[in-house]
């Protein structure tokens, strides 16, 4: 259980936390940002997906340049993200920020590229993540933290960057799952 492995644990321990601060109505005021109301517990919420989100960077930086890649990691670090991105656009929807069809086709191209790494690792052969899919996560990861901030501080601006990092994000989404089957699509011909 290595440094990185642990950063990797400690976003999957967040996530509940995160859930919570979403899920359950705490009165810890609000403020205006231009046309939009930024409540107490969204910014809470959007702070701790930020911390979540740059422990993915840091243990996977903090793994290669000190040569601390486990099986372990590789199996937590990328379902952690998927866990991360998964619950908070789902609560995204829930509080009727972000439309369900776009949360719909980047959850199920998460499901797409996990069953193939599945049928890969059942090979035993590992799919290491492109760098389309690096962009992927990035434009997620930013999509998310500035739509739970509702906009924020775009919103003074009238300027919806949250919703075109949205698009953004399933645009890379759906890019990179692509060019994934493309480049694995042995996996897939030549599984037993």
């Amino acid at each position: 259980m290595n440094l990185p492995n642990k950063l990797t644990l400690s976003r999957i321990f967040l996530i509940p936390v995160f859930i919570l601060l979403l899920s359950i109505p705490f009165d810890w005021g609000e403020w205006m940002i231009g046309e939009n109301v930024l409540p107490g517990s969204h910014l809470a919420a959007a702070v701790l997906f930020i911390i979540a989100a740059a422990t993915d960077w840091v243990d996977g930086h903090y793994a290669r340049k000190y040569n601390l890649v486990t099986n372990l990691g590789k199996f937590l670090d990328p379902l952690a993200d998927k866990l991360l991105v998964a619950s908070a656009l789902i609560l995204l929807v829930e509080m009727g920020i972000a439309p369900g069809w776009i949360v719909i086709v980047i959850i199920s191209r998460e499901f797409a590229v996990t069953g193939l790494r599945l049928v890969a690792a059942g090979e035993g052969i590992v799919l290491a993540a492109g760098s389309m899919g690096k962009i992927k996560t990035a434009t997620q990861m930013i999509a998310i933290a500035v739509l739970l901030l509702h906009n924020f501080p775009f919103a003074y601006a009238g300027f919806p960057f949250g919703m075109i990092m949205l698009y953004a994000a399933l645009f890379f989404t759906v890019l990179s799952g692509y060019e994934y089957f493309v480049k694995n699509w042995h996996v897939m011909r030549d599984s037993k």
